[in-house]
C-alpha cells in the first residue's frame, strides 16, 4: 500500500461528527470542459467555490445564493452554465465561469440530491428526497416531464452519452433505465446497489462509460458491476481490494480506466479491459466525490471533511494515457446550454424531449435497436472463443453494428431510420422565455412592451408604450391564469395561456385600452384545445390553436370566423387588416432544415392575399416574423438573416440584412423595421434574449443586401443602388394601388421625386468608380439607367473631364437615341388626342415623353436657375455609403465641381431659349383639350401656368428633379 501522496486543501468547513471518522458531509467536485476551473461544494456549506487549479493557493470565487448546504453541482457540456441543488429545496443556474446568478429554475418540497445535464445541455435532470425526477428544459425553465418509479430518495442520475436513456439509482440500491422519448421505465433492477441507509455523507452513484455502451453500478460485494445499455444484462464485475462498499466511481475520458472510492477510505484505479486495479491510494477520510481531468492524466478528489486535492499522474506513464482515443460519438455539434448559446437549433419550450435523440445525427439507432442486439449474436461466426468474455463480445457487437449501419452492408440495419429531426415549436414574436422568479417579455414591438413576473402563485403584468405622450396609460394587471403569450397594438392587448387544470382549459383574454363602456374586457375558454399563437389588427383578434384552427374574433369579442390551416402553426403577426401566419408545410428535411410556409389573410375582405414557402438559411429556424412600419412582410432567422417580401419576380423574399456582416460578438434580437433601418436590441454573445431590467435600449442598424465583394471596391454604392431600385418599385406599387382605389397619389410625389434623384446621384458615383477602375462597359450600362436627361448630360461632362473621349461619344449616342425614341413617341401619342377621343392613358404617356423631348431644347432655361442647388449633390455630396468607393472618387471631385461653373455660364443662354420653348409648350397644351399635357411636371408659378395654357393642371409626379427646386 502506498503512503498517501496527494496533498489536500480545505475548501469547505466540515460538519461536526461524533467519532471524527464516520461523520462528515457529502461534498462535490467537478471540472469544466477545458479544465480551467474546478468547482467544489459541501452539504454543510451553503456556498459554492470556483477554484483556479493553476493557482491553488489563491482564494476561490465564492457563490452564496443558497440558504442551506449544497448537495449537488453540475456544469453544462459547453461550460457556460453551472447548476446547483441544495438542502433548501431549490435548483439554481449561474453563468459560468463568471458565477453570475441567473435563475431559480425549479423547486422541490424536500432536499435535492442529484443533478445531471444531457449531452447538449438543453435538459437538466434533478432529483432528491421527493418522489419523482424532474426533466427541466434549460431554455425556458419549463418542466418537460416528471419520472416516477423510485421508492426512496434518488441519489444518482446519469444521461447516457447517446441521449436515449436516463439512468437513476436511489438510496435503497434500485437502478432504473428510463427511455427519454417516452418517459417509460425500460428496466428496473431492484437492490443491485448497496443500501446506504441514513448516511448522508455518501451517495449511491452510477456512471455511463464514455462510449455509452456500459453502465457502471456499485455492487453488493464491494465491487463494480457493469450492465449493458440496451438489455440491462450484467456483463462483468470489477472486484479487488475494497473491503467495504464502493461509494463513488468515475470513468476516465477515454473509458479505459475507472476510479472507485470506498467506505474503507481507499481509491483504486482500474484497467477496465484487463479487469484489474493498477494503482491505489489510502486517505484519512472517505473520498465522497471524484472527477477525472478532461485534458490530462489527473484526478480531482474531495473527502467528507471538505478537503480537496488533485492526484497527478494517476495512470503510469508506461500505459495508455486516459485522454488518448476518446470516443467520438456520431452526434451533431452541440454548443451546450441553449439558453446561453445561440448556435443551438431548437429553441422550443418542450424541445428538449425531442432532444432525447440529439446525441445522434443519422448514425444512432432508435430505442427499438435493443431488440436487434440479441439476433446479431449469431452473426458472430467463428468467434466462439469470446463467449466467456461477454464484455468484449458486447463491445465487438456494438462496434460492428455501427460500422455496418454506416456502410449500409447489413440488410437488417438498413430498415432502421434515425430519429426524425425536430419541427420548430410555436413562438410569439418579441417574446422571451418565461423564467421562474425573473421578469420576462410576453411581447415587445414598435408600439410598446408587455412584461410579466411570477410571484407567489400568480403573475404581475405591466404594459408600457415607447411613446408615453401618445399612448394611453394602462394600469398593471394581476394574472391568475398564467399567461405565456401576448400581442399588442395601439388599441388593445390579447393574452393566452397553455392548457391547464383537470379539464385542460386554455384561456384567451382581450383587453382594450380605451372604450366608452365599462367591463369591455372579454375572455374565451377552449377545452382540450390549446392556443399556440395570437395576433391583433384593426378591429380584429386572432388565435391559432393546437387543432390547427384559426379563430377570428371582433374587437368586442364576437366570434366571426373559424378556419382550418394546412399545418401546425409556428407564429403569427397582424398589421391593420392583414394577418400573416407561418405554418409547417411538412416534416423537416434530413438536414434538419425547417419546411415552413406563410399565408396572408385580409380580415376585412375575407380574402387570402398571399401564400408561399418561407425561405430560411440552411440549418436555421425562424426567430421573428412580422410587418415593417410600411406593411412589408418580414422574417428573421437564427443565422441572423432578415428577409422582406416583395412582389418582384412573382413574389420573392429579399435578404436585407445579415448579422454575419456585423460584429461577431453580438446577437440581434429583432423588434421591427422600417424602409431603411432595422430596430433591434443588441445582446452580447452567448445571450440570445435581452433582460427586462434595466430597460433595453433599441439600436438602429442600416439595411443592406449581402452584396459580393466588388472588383471596384464600391460595395456600398452598389448596395445603395439596389436599395433605391427596391424603394422605387415599392412606391410605384403603392401609387398603382391608390390610383386603382380612386385615391389621390399626390402624397407620394415627393417621395418618388426624392428617390429618383437619389438614384441618379448614386448611379453617377458608380459611373465615376467605373471610370477610375477602367470598367467602361459597365459605365455604359449604368448611364442607360439614368432617369433624367440632365443626369445623362452630367455624366457626359464627367467623362469628358476625366479625358475619356470614346466613352463621352458613346454617352452622347445614348442620349441621342433616347431623345429620338421619345420624339417618335410624342408624335404617335399627341396627334390622335386632338379629336378629344383618345384614351386617358395616351395623354399620360405623352406627359412623360414631352418632358424628355422638350428638355433637349427648352428645359435648360428652367433648369439653369436651379441647377446649382440640385446638381451640386450629384457631384460633390459624399454620402456615408460612399466609403465603399474608397479613394477613387476623391480624384474626380475637383474636376466634377468645375462642371458647376459651366452650368452657370449657360444660364443666360438658357433664359433666352425659355420664352420660345414655353410658347411651344403652350401650343401643345392647346391640343390636349380634355387632359393635362404633363402629369409629371410639378406645379410651377402662376404666371408659368397661364403661359402653358388654361388646361394645364398640377402634376402628380415630377420626372425631372431639377424642375422641382424652381417651384416656390
Amino acid at each position: 500500500m502506498k503512503v498517501r501522496s496527494v496533498k489536500l486543501r480545505e475548501a469547505h468547513k466540515a460538519a461536526s461528527s461524533s467519532n471524527g471518522r464516520g461523520g462528515g458531509s457529502f461534498c462535490s467536485v467537478v471540472w469544466d470542459q477545458q479544465a480551467h476551473h474546478l468547482v467544489t461544494a459541501s452539504s454543510s456549506d451553503p456556498s459554492i467555490s470556483i477554484h483556479d487549479p493553476l493557482l491553488p493557493s489563491s482564494a476561490p470565487r465564492i457563490l452564496r445564493h443558497h440558504r442551506d448546504g449544497v448537495t449537488a453541482v453540475a456544469i453544462s457540456p459547453n461550460s457556460t452554465c453551472l447548476a446547483s441543488g441544495s438542502i433548501d429545496h431549490s435548483v439554481k443556474l449561474y453563468k459560468f465561469p463568471g458565477g453570475e446568478f441567473e435563475t431559480n429554475i425549479t423547486r422541490f418540497t424536500l432536499p435535492i440530491r442529484a443533478l445531471a445535464f444531457n449531452r447538449s445541455g438543453s435538459m437538466l435532470a434533478a432529483a432528491g428526497d421527493d418522489e419523482g425526477i424532474k426533466l427541466i428544459n434549460t431554455i425556458d425553465g419549463s418542466i418537460a416531464r416528471v419520472l416516477k418509479g423510485h421508492k426512496g430518495p434518488v441519489t444518482g442520475l446519469a444521461f447516457d452519452p447517446k441521449s436515449e436513456y436516463l439512468s437513476s439509482v436511489d438510496s435503497t440500491g434500485t437502478v432504473i433505465f428510463w427511455e427519454l422519448q417516452s418517459g417509460v421505465a425500460l428496466h428496473t433492477l431492484k437492490g443491485v446497489a448497496p443500501d446506504i441507509g441514513l448516511d448522508l455523507s455518501v451517495m449511491n452513484v452510477i456512471s455511463w462509460s464514455p462510449d455509452g455502451e456500459t453502465l457502471a453500478v456499485p455492487g453488493l460485494r464491494n465491487d463494480v458491476v457493469m450492465y449493458d445499455r440496451d438489455t440491462a444484462e450484467k456483463l462483468f464485475t470489477l472486484r479487488g481490494d475494497h473491503i467495504q462498499p464502493i461509494c463513488f466511481l468515475s470513468w476516465s475520458p477515454n473509458g479505459k480506466y475507472l476510479a472507485t472510492s470506498g467506505l474503507d477510505r481507499q481509491v483504486l484505479i482500474w484497467d477496465v479491459d484487463r479487469k484489474q486495479d493498477i494503482d491505489r491510494q489510502k486517505f484519512d477520510d472517505k473520498i465522497c466525490c471524484m472527477a477525472w481531468k478532461p485534458i490530462s492524466n489527473a484526478l480531482a478528489i474531495i473527502d467528507v471533511m471538505g478537503k480537496y486535492g488533485i492526484w497527478e499522474s494517476v495512470v503510469p506513464s508506461s500505459m495508455k494515457s486516459p485522454t488518448e482515443d476518446i470516443p467520438k460519438l456520431n452526434s451533431k455539434n452541440s454548443n451546450g446550454l441553449l439558453f446561453f448559446d445561440e448556435e443551438e437549433e431548437d429553441l422550443s419550450a418542450s424541445g428538449s424531449l425531442s432532444d432525447l435523440g440529439e446525441g445522434s445525427h443519422g448514425e444512432s439507432e432508435p430505442p427499438s435497436r435493443k431488440r436487434l442486439r440479441k439476433p446479431s449474436a449469431y452473426e458472430e461466426n467463428g468467434n466462439d472463443e469470446w463467449s466467456l468474455r461477454p464484455k468484449v463480445e458486447s463491445r465487438k457487437k456494438a462496434n460492428r453494428i455501427e460500422k455496418e449501419s454506416l456502410n449500409n452492408r447489413n440488410e437488417g440495419l438498413r430498415s432502421i431510420t434515425s430519429a426524425r429531426p425536430k419541427m420548430q415549436e410555436s413562438f410569439q414574436p418579441g417574446a422571451t422565455p418565461v423564467l421562474p422568479g425573473k421578469r420576462s417579455f410576453l411581447c415587445y414591438n414598435m408600439v410598446g412592451s408587455i412584461t410579466t413576473i411570477e410571484h407567489d402563485g400568480y403573475s404581475h403584468i405591466e404594459i408600457d408604450f415607447h411613446d408615453t405622450g401618445s399612448g394611453p396609460r394602462v394600469p398593471s394587471m394581476t394574472d391568475h391564469f398564467g399567461f405565456t403569450m401576448a400581442a399588442l397594438n395601439e388599441n388593445g392587448s390579447i393574452f393566452a395561456n397553455p392548457c391547464k387544470g383537470e379539464k385542460s382549459m386554455s384561456t384567451l383574454m382581450y383587453r382594450p385600452f380605451s372604450t366608452w363602456a365599462n367591463n369591455s374586457e372579454w375572455s374565451m375558454r377552449l377545452e382540450g384545445e390549446e392556443v399556440k399563437a395570437v395576433a391583433l389588427g384593426t378591429a380584429w383578434v386572432a388565435a391559432i390553436t393546437s387543432f390547427n384552427f384559426l379563430r377570428i374574433f371582433s374587437e368586442s369579442g364576437l366570434q366571426r370566423h373559424i378556419l382550418s390551416l394546412n399545418g401546425p402553426v409556428v407564429t403569427a403577426s397582424g398589421f391593420k387588416d392583414e394577418l400573416a401566419i407561418v405554418t409547417h408545410a411538412c416534416d423537416c428535411l434530413p438536414s434538419n432544415d425547417q419546411m415552413l410556409e406563410f399565408t396572408v389573410f385580409n380580415i376585412s375582405t375575407g380574402t387570402q392575399s398571399l401564400k408561399g414557402r418561407l425561405p430560411l438559411t440552411p440549418g436555421s429556424h425562424l426567430t421573428w416574423f412580422g410587418f415593417s412600419e410600411e406593411g412589408q412582410l418580414s422574417s428573421y432567422d437564427s443565422k441572423g438573416v432578415l428577409r422582406v417580401y416583395t412582389s418582384q419576380y412573382g413574389g420573392s423574399w429579399l435578404p436585407l440584412f445579415s448579422a454575419s456582416k456585423e460584429k461577431s460578438d453580438e446577437n440581434y434580437w429583432v423588434v421591427g423595421l422600417n424602409a431603411s433601418k432595422l430596430f433591434c436590441i443588441v445582446c452580447k454573445k452567448p445571450d440570445l434574449f435581452p433582460q427586462v431590467m434595466p430597460k433595453p435600449v433599441l439600436t438602429l442598424l442600416n439595411l443592406s443586401f449581402p452584396v459580393a465583394s466588388s472588383d471596384l471596391g464600391a460595395e456600398a454604392l452598389e448596395n445603395e443602388f439596389i436599395l433605391n431600385n427596391m424603394h422605387l418599385l415599392q412606391i410605384q406599387k403603392r401609387m398603382e394601388e391608390m390610383a386603382g382605389a380612386g385615391l389621390d397619389t399626390t402624397s407620394l410625389d415627393d417621395e418618388a421625386f426624392n428617390t429618383e434623384a437619389a438614384q441618379d446621384r448614386c448611379i453617377l458615383r458608380l459611373i465615376a468608380s467605373c471610370c477610375n477602375g477602367d470598367k467602361l462597359v459597365r459605365a455604359i450600362e449604368l448611364v442607360k439607367l439614368l432617369s433624367l436627361e440632365k443626369s445623362v448630360k452630367g455624366a457626359i461632362k464627367l467623362v469628358t473631364a476625366l479625358k475619356l473621349p470614346n466613352l463621352a461619344e458613346r454617352f452622347n449616342s445614348v442620349l441621342e437615341e433616347r431623345l429620338l425614341n421619345e420624339a417618335k413617341g410624342t408624335k404617335q401619342t399627341t396627334l390622335p388626342s386632338s379629336s378629344g377621343d383618345a384614351p386617358v392613358m395616351a395623354n399620360v404617356a405623352v406627359s412623360k415623353t414631352l418632358v424628355s423631348s422638350e428638355t433637349s431644347k427648352t428645359s435648360e432655361t428652367v433648369i439653369s436657375s436651379s441647377s446649382p442647388k440640385l446638381t451640386a449633390p450629384l457631384f460633390t455630396k459624399k454620402a456615408k455609403s460612399q466609403e465603399g468607393a474608397k479613394g477613387g472618387i476623391k480624384k474626380t471631385e475637383q474636376k466634377q465641381t468645375t462642371l458647376l461653373d459651366d452650368i452657370d455660364k449657360e444660364k443666360k443662354v438658357d433664359e433666352v431659349k425659355n420664352a420660345v420653348e414655353a410658347r411651344k409648350i403652350g401650343e401643345m397644351s392647346q391640343i390636349q383639350t380634355d387632359h393635362p399635357s404633363n402629369l409629371f411636371i410639378k406645379s410651377s408659378n402662376k404666371q408659368e401656368v397661364k403661359k402653358v395654357g388654361e388646361n394645364q393642371v398640377q402634376s402628380h409626379r415630377p420626372s425631372n428633379p431639377f424642375l422641382k427646386s424652381s417651384v416656390k
